[in-house]
């Protein structure tokens, strides 16, 4: 699910949030969306009796979600009952009120979806490009995401090949790759684009996408052809394979002296009407 979706699902609803920057993911008062789900009066009773009705639920939510600082309709900070997009699906699931029924048909569909893409991973690639018109991207530009994706791919089951684990090691290797290249780790780029949760590829221009599959092509085949065993190994194989991209990025920058990394995001890309460059 984007990051569009997480924010279309509550648009307009007066839910509370807070950004954690160091997670980087939203965080939702959940007695909030009761209220907006239930029409409760008391909506802070209404999750209690709920957590002691639904055991698992109970169990489920005093384990994940947190409680955290937010402003009350005084303007006081206290902290609340807090969680994810993801932990706020599950929390609806188990809500009995009619307001929470689209919510549920649409958790249905999705999952519908999702199954019928790992039977026919084309349908996959169909429903990114419907997606990506959608949100108003040229078909330059879609075609060129659509590009990376595939050499992402290729390059994530390059690691895996090497017994490289997803989620810190990737992220690791990623972000040399990006701090080679561009000079910003992920975490960087993001906040030089203006992003929170948002996906950074999703936010690239054209040129950026371009250097950085030139970046993850070449640390995939000079993988292939050094086949490094330790993660120091591969640290180094992440910076060569950067490092083909950041010279064709500062040749670049010298030859037409604009810059390559860019503050535009898809936001403002698509505000302007113009392809990205």
């Amino acid at each position: 699910m984007t990051s569009q979706s997480k924010i279309v699902l509550f648009a307009d609803k007066n839910i509370r949030s807070y950004w954690d920057a160091e997670l980087e993911e939203w965080f939702f008062s959940v007695v909030d969306v009761v209220a907006v789900l239930t029409d409760s009066e008391n909506p802070t009773d209404y999750l209690k009796k709920l957590r002691k009705r639904d055991e698992q639920l109970g169990e489920y939510v005093g384990t994940n979600c947190p409680q955290v600082s937010m402003p009350t309709t005084t303007g006081k900070i206290r902290k609340t009952l807090a969680a994810t997009t993801q932990q706020l699906l599950r929390i609806i699931q188990s809500i009995p009120s009619k307001r929470a029924e689209p919510f549920k048909l649409w958790l249905a569909k999705v999952a519908n979806q999702r199954l019928d893409q790992l039977q026919d991973p084309e349908l996959s690639i169909e429903q990114a490009m419907l997606d990506y018109k959608h949100l108003g991207y040229s078909d330059s530009w879609i075609n060129q995401r659509l590009k990376s994706i595939e050499i992402r791919k290729e390059l994530t089951d390059e690691w895996k090949k090497h017994g490289l684990q997803e989620g810190a090691e990737f992220a690791f290797l990623t972000d040399v790759i990006y701090k080679t290249w561009a000079g910003k780790s992920t975490k960087e780029y993001k906040q030089y684009k203006g992003l929170k949760k948002e996906n950074l590829r999703d936010n690239m221009t054209n040129k950026e996408l371009v250097m950085n599959m030139l970046a993850e092509l070449s640390t995939k085949e000079i993988s292939e052809a050094l086949k490094p065993q330790s993660i120091s190994e591969h640290e180094d194989v992440a910076k060569r394979g950067g490092g083909v991209a950041k010279e064709a990025r500062l040749k670049l920058e010298a030859e037409t002296g604009k810059p390559v990394v860019s503050q535009q995001n898809a936001k403002r890309l698509r505000l302007s009407n113009k392809d990205p460059e």
